[in-house]
Order: structure tokens, then C-alpha cells, then sequence
């Protein structure tokens, strides 16, 4: 029996410019979300929660607070580009393109726009992607620039942890 390892994100040595990742799962936002989220961080703007406010503005319903979007973009390009990263270093030209509303789902992909050696850390790269968001409808909703460290193949940091047990996985014992 062979045991296959699940995807463990891209290393230094796999980004290449210009390549271009369109991440696998999109998200539909709901109401609930939208409404969690201005709770969680405190945003009291009543256009991300008060229907009223929502239904008298230019848009007739309620935003989804951008920064959930972000959030979710952001989320959405990890399983591509930042699963074996361990530190963001910015993230530039954020823009808002396009209001989003509850039952939106969004896609996001992103480009590689740079790679380097780092000089201080000969364990990792540095990469800069650009990263756009587009709705069910294939507009786009926001875009960024970010840049992160991200650890190089057969590093210390690149290492998988999955516990090893002391009997392999059989179909005997299954």
C-alpha cells in the first residue's frame, strides 16, 4: 500500500512569473456571515446590518462589509500561494471594484508578479502575486497585491508534522 501525501502548497521553487492560479473554491456569503462579521470587529456601520438602512441607499439592500470580502479573497488564494509561507509583508493597491450583497458567491485568482531569494533567511523566497475577486457574474469585485516569505523545498520549515502511528493504515484493518 502506498501512502499518498494531500496537497502541501506550493514551495519557493514552484512559483514561476507569470503564472496564474485560479483557486478551486468559491464562497457564497450570506446573510449571516455578513452580519457575524460587523459584530465580530465592530463595525457599526448600519448599511452591513440594518435592512432599512440597506433598502434607503443608492444600492436598495444591505452591503457585504468589505472587509469580510477581503478576507475571504485573501482566504481563497492560500491553498495556491501561501500554504507553506510564514510571513505576509504587505499587501498594496487594494481595491474595491464592485459592491457585493449577501448570496454573491466569489472566485478569486491570482498571477505571479515577482520572485526573489531573500538575503537574510536562505530558507525561503519572497513572492509578490496580484490577486483579483470576481462575483457569479464575472465582475470584479476587488484586487491586491501581496508579497510573503514562503518556505523553500526540503527546509526545516517545509517539513510535514502529520504524526507518524505506530501501524501503518491497512485494508485488513479497515
Amino acid at each position: 500500500m502506498t501512502v499518498k501525501p494531500g496537497w502541501q502548497g506550493r514551495f519557493y521553487e514552484d512559483f514561476e512569473v507569470g503564472d496564474v492560479y485560479q483557486h478551486p473554491l468559491g464562497r457564497t456569503i450570506t446573510e449571516t456571515d455578513n452580519t457575524w462579521f460587523t459584530l465580530l470587529t465592530m463595525n457599526t456601520n448600519q448599511a452591513h446590518f440594518n435592512a432599512q438602512v440597506g433598502q434607503s441607499s443608492e444600492f436598495g439592500r444591505m452591503l457585504v462589509a468589505s472587509p469580510l470580502t477581503i478576507s475571504i479573497a485573501m482566504g481563497q488564494s492560500v491553498t495556491d500561494t501561501t500554504q507553506n509561507a510564514f510571513a505576509n509583508l504587505g499587501v498594496d493597491e487594494l481595491k474595491l471594484t464592485a459592491p457585493v450583497f449577501a448570496g454573491d458567491t466569489i472566485w478569486s485568482e491570482s498571477i505571479v508578479l515577482d520572485k526573489r531569494e531573500s538575503g537574510s533567511r536562505p530558507h525561503a523566497g519572497i513572492v509578490t502575486i496580484k490577486t483579483r475577486t470576481l462575483n457569479q457574474d464575472a465582475v470584479e469585485v476587488l484586487s491586491f497585491k501581496r508579497t510573503f516569505y514562503v518556505h523553500k523545498r526540503d527546509t526545516d520549515g517545509a517539513k510535514s508534522l502529520f504524526p507518524q502511528a505506530a501501524t501503518p493504515m491497512s485494508l485488513e484493518d479497515a
